[in-house]
């Protein structure tokens, strides 16, 4: 048995989909997910890249995969990396896929001399929370999510000031 990580390239588009409908089934939020094939080629591998993406194999099969993009610290004058999914598939957990992920991107942190990693998790989601802790990961518990999308971010934006 071998395992391998790589970068995603454009033809790795249908299993990064199939990656982030199984997340979401996970999550319990399945509904939510509208992106399409076409939407995710143009936005991981158009003209302007909005994120990246890693895959874990074991052997030949897609096992998981971490999606993240750059985000940026005023505080600390550096960009970072945040982690928007990480996910592996549940028959490969247990197997340290998800800390290999993780250590790619720590590692690709440390080559571009960002100041952090940082990435959400759900309040209920117990086993991945107690898994980051054992990592070194720190909770931010003082700090609240906030997100305006569909009607709210459209009014938003359309409001005259």
């Amino acid at each position: 048995m071998s395992v391998h990580l790589r970068p995603a390239v454009i033809e790795d588009v249908p299993v990064i989909l199939q990656f982030i409908r199984e997340l979401a089934d996970y999550e319990r939020m399945l509904d939510d997910v509208v992106a399409t094939e076409e939407m995710l080629g143009h936005a991981l591998f158009g003209p302007r890249p909005a994120a990246e993406v890693f895959l874990c194999f074991e052997d030949e099969a897609p096992v998981g995969f971490a999606l993240f993009f750059h985000n940026f610290s005023t505080f600390r004058g550096k960009p970072g990396i945040y982690l928007e999914d990480l996910f592996v598939r549940p028959a490969y957990r247990g197997k340290g896929y998800g800390k290999l992920l993780l250590q790619a991107l720590a590692r690709l942190c440390v080559e571009r001399d960002c100041a952090r990693l940082e990435w959400s998790v759900l309040d209920w989601n117990t086993p991945s929370i107690e898994f980051y802790k054992s990592l070194g990961a720190t909770p931010m518990d003082e700090w609240t999510v906030f997100r305006l999308t569909d009607e709210s971010l459209t009014k938003l934006a359309s409001l005259e000031i």
